[in-house]
């Protein structure tokens, strides 16, 4: 990929996720710019940018992931900050969003908060976000300035296409109905059929039951989510395609691994064999597993970068598969 020669163009990290950051700058062969990010002693964040950005067209990299509220601050005081040293241009680089799974009113009295970050996000001064594999995608229309929205299904594929030996003959799974269409964009990267797993609870406190749409007899699934959070679900949906679908083994995707309480011990005694994750999300030394592999979105995010601050269409890389640097 080429590099931003541009000497008005600037990428700078916050807290949540540096080495993605690295990796997205290394990729345009760019530096990262110089800032610090502190604490005053009541916990209050305090951010200084330390080079001129005046003029500027300056792409900040923050997944508002955990602690939510605090990387989501951080990211507010710095849009703010950047807007008052007269950027030219302030674009958010997010990529995952917090607070993505509050997009409608499930019942009454409650908030959608993700349109609520968004109007804070548009209103603190940013002129354009860059994110990847929203939760759910009419979140685009919450913001009054463009949203670039990515896919991780490419990057995702290619981990599956480089081995062949071992993906062979393959089902791609949803784990629910509202995946179909994400797992479907996958199936047609991997020339794969499609299953779905339907989650059914007959009456109230009565155990869930699964049933799979699909043949998944003696093949190898590969089901895929857009998140992984405390596991329970895949982790059921993964021992019902091998009980109730007769599947010879189970693999998981997803593009962001949130992995919060047990997630991480359910993973590693379940009957999944694999999980292919992104590094959309910084996974801390205790999050991490022998089961867990990570492909990274850094050449993703950066080509998405380089083709924003060139005025190109990104489209193409709805459909581009990279070479993933893997952990």
């Amino acid at each position: 990929m080429g590099q931003c020669s541009d000497s008005n163009f600037k990428i700078f990290s916050l807290s949540s996720n540096r080495p993605l950051a690295e990796k997205i700058a290394e990729s345009l062969g760019v530096k990262l710019g110089e800032i610090t990010v502190s604490h005053f002693s009541d916990g209050e964040i305090k951010i200084n940018i330390d080079e001129s950005i005046r003029g500027g067209h300056v792409y900040v990299v923050q997944s508002t992931s955990h602690p939510v509220n605090d990387n989501l601050m951080e990211l507010l005081i710095m849009i703010d900050a950047l807007r008052r040293a007269s950027a030219k241009t302030i674009n958010v680089v997010m990529p995952y969003y917090g607070y993505a799974r509050q997009e409608r009113k499930a019942q009454s009295r409650e908030p959608i908060t993700a349109k609520l970050v968004a109007n804070m996000i548009v209103q603190a001064g940013a002129d354009r976000v860059l994110t990847l594999d929203l939760h759910a995608a009419q979140i685009q229309g919450f913001f009054d300035i463009p949203v670039d929205h990515l896919f991780g299904a490419p990057l995702l594929a290619n981990y599956f296409l480089e081995r062949p030996e071992t993906f062979n003959d393959v089902v791609v799974v949803s784990p629910d109905h509202g995946g179909v269409t994400r797992a479907r964009k996958l199936a047609e990267f991997l020339h794969a059929p499609l299953a779905i797993i339907d989650k059914r609870r007959p009456k109230a406190n009565v155990a869930e039951v699964m049933n799979i749409i699909g043949n998944v007899e003696g093949k190898t699934c590969i089901v895929i989510d857009d998140m992984i959070d405390t596991a329970g679900t895949i982790t059921l949906g993964a021992k019902a395609l091998l009980e109730v679908g007769g599947a010879k083994e189970v693999y998981v995707c997803c593009t962001h691994a949130i992995l919060s309480g047990p997630a991480v011990e359910r993973l590693n005694q379940s009957v999944i064999k694999q999980v292919i994750v992104t590094d959309s999300i910084q996974l801390p030394e205790e999050k991490r597993s022998d089961k867990i592999v990570t492909v990274s979105v850094g050449q993703l995010m950066g080509e998405a970068i380089k083709r924003i601050h060139e005025n190109k269409s990104v489209s193409p890389l709805f459909n581009k598969t990279f070479d993933n640097t893997k952990e």
